[in-house]
C-alpha cells in the first residue's frame, strides 16, 4: 500500500496525544488504515482526517466506511463538534463515500497535492452520539 506521507512524518503524527489511528486487518494482513487528529479552536474541538487508505483489492467492500465511522467516533469521544478533510478532486470513490456519510463540499484548494492537482475540502458537523 503506497503511503502519501514519509515514515518520519507518520511516526511523529501517530505519537501525538491528539491523534487516533485505526488499522483494518484480516488474517494478519493490513487492509487499510485511518488517522484523525483534533484541536481546540475558538468554536470548540474540531477533527481533521489526515488520511484514510484502503488496499486496492479491498476497496468498495466497506473497509473505508468502517474506518470513517471509527475515526468519527474517536473525535466525538473528545468532544469534537465537527470534522473536516481534504480529498483529491479526482478521487470519485472517496468523494462518494464522504457524501454518503453526510460530508459536504466546502471549498477547493488548488495545487494542494502537487501543481495542477487540487483538493476538495469536505466537512461534517458531528452530533454528540453517532447516528443510528
Amino acid at each position: 500500500m503506497p503511503f502519501r506521507f514519509s515514515r518520519r512524518y507518520m511516526r511523529l503524527l501517530v505519537s501525538r496525544s491528539n491523534v487516533a489511528t485505526w488499522i483494518a486487518e484480516e488474517d494478519g494482513r493490513m487492509e487499510g488504515f485511518a488517522i484523525v487528529e483534533w484541536a481546540r479552536e475558538s468554536g470548540g474541538v474540531i477533527g481533521y482526517i489526515q488520511t484514510i487508505e484502503v488496499a486496492p483489492d479491498r476497496r468498495n467492500q466497506g473497509v473505508g466506511g468502517e474506518l470513517l465511522r471509527r475515526i468519527e467516533d474517536s473525535v466525538r469521544a473528545v468532544g469534537a463538534q465537527a470534522i473536516w478533510l481534504h480529498v483529491d478532486a479526482e478521487n470519485a470513490r472517496a468523494i462518494r463515500l464522504y457524501e454518503l456519510q453526510g460530508y459536504r463540499c466546502e471549498g477547493r484548494e488548488e495545487d494542494y497535492y502537487a501543481p495542477a492537482h487540487a483538493a476538495l475540502i469536505y466537512g461534517k458537523p458531528l452530533e454528540s452520539e453517532p447516528a443510528s
